[in-house]
C-alpha cells in the first residue's frame, strides 16, 4: 500500500479539512469515488466536498485535463485564512487615532464628540474612521494613550432615582407649573440656574452658573457671596447687557429652593421672564445646569477658594465647555448654536 492509501486520520464533522483529509479526497477521486462516496468516507456534507475540489483543482496538459490536487486545495485554503477573521483598524486608521488623541488631551473632547466632530466637518470620512465603542474598547486593551482614569464620566457616571420630598418651603411659582412644551428643549430662551461654591465659607467668591436648554450654552459668572442680593445683582447685569432682547433670551429661568434664590422672582416684577423653582431636594428638575457644574469641578475642585481663580481662569473654563462638540448637538457646539439664535434676535 502507498503513502496515500495510508492515510488514517477521521475527520471531525463541523471543523476544518486537514491536510490528510485533502490527501484521502486526491486519492479517492482517483479510484472514482463520487462526491458523496468521499463525503460518506470523510463524515462531511458534500457541499463540503464539493466546495474542496472546486477551490483545489488544477489544470494539466496546455489545460486539457483538470485534476483535483491535495497541495492546490491545502494552499488556497491557508490563503484563504489569511483573509478570514475581523481585521483591526489600529493600525490602517492610525491618523485618525492620533486625532482624537491629540483633542482628547489638548482640546478636552470626549471620545464621542471626537468621533462625531470629524464626520460633521468633513475632516474624515465614514470608512477612515473608527466608531465610538470601538475607541472605548481600545482604551480597555491599552492601545490608546488615554486610560480609563482618564475618562471622568466613564468611571463615575450613575442613575439615580428620582424623589420628590415635601417640608421645605417654595419660594415662588412651581416647576409643576411650567409649560410641559419646554421640556421638549425646542424653543430658544429657556435657562437652568445654581451655584457653585467653592471652599464653603464666607470670605469666598461663589459661581453663580445659568444654562440654556436648547442649544446648551453655559455661562459662569463669578459674584462676591451666596446671597440672594449678589445673585440678583448678578441678573441685573446681565439685563443690562441684553438690554431690550432680555425677554427673548431669557424666556424663563429655573432654579432651586435655596435661599440664595430668594429674591430672584423679583425679575417677573421688572420683565417677562418667568422664574420657576424646582421640587424640594430633586435636582433633577435642573440636570442640565448639574451636569456642567461637574464639568467646573474638573479644573475647580470641592473645597478650593473660588477666589484664587482669575476672571480669565474662570472665561476658560466656560469657553472649553461651549465650545465642547455634543452628540445632542449634531456634534455642533453650543457656541455656534447659540451666536445663531442671537444673530436672529438682533436682526428682527
Amino acid at each position: 500500500m502507498n503513502l496515500l492509501h495510508s492515510i488514517t486520520d477521521t475527520h471531525t464533522k463541523g471543523k476544518h479539512l486537514s491536510f490528510e483529509n485533502r490527501v484521502e479526497i486526491q486519492t479517492l477521486r482517483k479510484e472514482g469515488y463520487s462526491m458523496r462516496a468521499i463525503a460518506r468516507k470523510l463524515n462531511c456534507s458534500p457541499s463540503t466536498i464539493k466546495y474542496e475540489i472546486d477551490r483545489g483543482t488544477v489544470t494539466l496538459y496546455n489545460g486539457n485535463v483538470k485534476r483535483y490536487h491535495a497541495k492546490a486545495g491545502q494552499e488556497a485554503y491557508n490563503r484563504h485564512r489569511l483573509n478570514s477573521g475581523r481585521k483591526p483598524h489600529y493600525l490602517l486608521k492610525k491618523h485618525f487615532i492620533d486625532y482624537v488623541q491629540e483633542h482628547f488631551f489638548n482640546s478636552g473632547w470626549s471620545l464621542d464628540a471626537c468621533v462625531g466632530r470629524s464626520l460633521a466637518t468633513g475632516l474624515f470620512t465614514r470608512n477612515q474612521i473608527v466608531c465610538t465603542r470601538t475607541l472605548y474598547r481600545y482604551v480597555d486593551s491599552g492601545l490608546l494613550q488615554i486610560q480609563n482614569t482618564d475618562l471622568p464620566e466613564k468611571l463615575t457616571r450613575n442613575t439615580k432615582t428620582k424623589r420628590i420630598r415635601a417640608n421645605k418651603k417654595k419660594l415662588g411659582r412651581s416647576i409643576e407649573d411650567r409649560p410641559k412644551y419646554i421640556d421638549q428643549r425646542k424653543e430658544f430662551g429657556h435657562w437652568e440656574c445654581d451655584l457653585v461654591l467653592g471652599h464653603k465659607t464666607k470670605d469666598d467668591e461663589v459661581l453663580l452658573t445659568l444654562y440654556e436648554r436648547m442649544t446648551r450654552k453655559f455661562m459662569i459668572v463669578p459674584i462676591p457671596d451666596k446671597t440672594a442680593g449678589s445673585v440678583m445683582t448678578a441678573f441685573n447685569n446681565l439685563k443690562a447687557q441684553y438690554q431690550e432682547h432680555w425677554n427673548e433670551v431669557f424666556k424663563t429661568v429655573t432654579t432651586d429652593n435655596g435661599s440664595e434664590f430668594a429674591d430672584l422672582s423679583q425679575l417677573e416684577d421688572i420683565s417677562n421672564t418667568l422664574v420657576y423653582y424646582a421640587h424640594p431636594y430633586t435636582s433633577c428638575d435642573k440636570g442640565g445646569v448639574e451636569c456642567h457644574n461637574r464639568l467646573i469641578r474638573r479644573f475647580i475642585p470641592k473645597g478650593e477658594y473660588v477666589k484664587n481663580y482669575s476672571l480669565d481662569d474662570i472665561f476658560s473654563i466656560e469657553l472649553w465647555i461651549n465650545d465642547l462638540p455634543r452628540k445632542v448637538l449634531s456634534y455642533h457646539t453650543p457656541d455656534e448654536l447659540f451666536e445663531r439664535r442671537l444673530d436672529s434676535i438682533y436682526r428682527i
